[in-house]
């Protein structure tokens, strides 16, 4: 199971951080999508493409979690030569996360 199975993505951007909202579908879920990004899976997920630690916070009125990624956005909207300026192909990877087995 990955997290695409639990929850969908959003993403915004703020100069070169990445800010992804991780909105569970099913908010007995929510247990599992925390256990699935922490901040350690997360930046070792992102192997190298960031330049801070990852901060995750969890939105539980909104059944949600809140992935911050310094660095992920190569330089920014403006700045990056990459193609996913935005983020929203990065969003999509973090939903790639492999869910651990468990409640």
């Amino acid at each position: 199971m990955i997290l695409d199975d639990l929850a969908g993505v959003r993403a915004g951007d703020k100069g070169d951080t990445l800010i992804l909202a991780v909105h569970v579908r099913d908010r007995a879920d929510l247990p599992r999508v925390l256990a699935t990004t922490t901040p350690q899976r997360v930046a070792a997920h992102f192997d190298g493409l960031l330049t801070a630690p990852v901060i995750v916070r969890e939105v539980p009125d909104q059944s949600a979690v809140v992935v911050v990624l310094p660095g992920a956005l190569g330089g920014g909207v403006t700045g990056s030569a990459t193609l996913d300026g935005h983020g929203k192909a990065l969003g999509h990877h973090l939903l790639s996360l492999e869910v651990p087995d468990g409640p």
